[in-house]
């Protein structure tokens, strides 16, 4: 497709979930007190598990960064969203759009790698009671969060990467709530299958690898 003749887009459009001011106003609420209620119970759970020396085991570690993970993930899409409730349309820079999706991305697949981490300490704890200190040591517990994160970053690169990869100079109305990546997609000037492949086959053997981990550590 010939490009030379259009402008390259340099914000998006977030349209949301509704142009109907009574629905908006009733989404806005509730959402916004189950947005208010997960940051508050897992700031609680961070907070709890950090001041307690008792709860300073694996499980309990896991379960202070799944917190984490869960107050970054609601945070990179929620307020956005509330946004979109107040106002008919927002404006977003690229960048911020790439931003948002990026810890999106990486927050959610973090969430999967550790809730995998999670069974496994599980399955060693109920299977292999005597050689748990070992199998769950501090540097094996350091491992298992970093290869979590990692996992995350990786996949948000594939994500990001192949959408930086395309150009972006007609319409930038996106037709959702936030910046995700099918709608970021259709509106690019070209459409490229590696772009549309790539991170399916990425975001689907991680959900793939993380389900069978769980399932068959039960």
């Amino acid at each position: 497709m010939e490009t030379g003749n259009y402008t390259p887009v340099t914000e998006f459009i977030i349209l949301g979930l509704t142009d109907d001011t009574e629905v908006c106003a009733i989404l806005f609420i509730v959402f916004l007190g189950i947005y208010v209620v997960t940051l508050m119970a897992n700031i609680s759970i961070i907070v709890l598990i950090r001041s307690s020396p008792q709860l300073h085991t694996p499980m309990y570690l896991f379960l202070c960064h799944l917190a984490f993970v869960d107050i970054g993930y609601s945070s990179s899409v929620t307020p956005v969203m509330l946004m979109g409730f107040l106002r008919k349309r927002i404006l977003i820079p690229f960048s911020g759009c790439i931003a948002q999706l990026c810890f999106g991305v990486t927050f959610g697949t973090a969430e999967c790698f550790l809730l995998a981490a999670m069974a496994y300490d599980r399955y060693v704890a109920i299977c292999s009671p005597l050689l748990y200190s070992s199998h769950m040591s501090p540097k094996v517990c350091i491992l298992l969060l970093g290869a979590s994160y990692l996992g995350g970053c990786v996949n948000a690169w594939t994500f990001t990467g192949c959408l930086l990869s395309l150009p972006f100079c007609g319409p930038n109305k996106v037709n959702h709530f936030f910046c995700d990546y099918s709608p970021l997609l259709k509106l690019s000037c070209s459409h490229d299958f590696t772009s549309e492949i790539v991170p399916a086959i990425s975001s689907g053997s991680i959900i793939v690898f993380t389900v069978c981990t769980r399932i068959l550590k039960f």
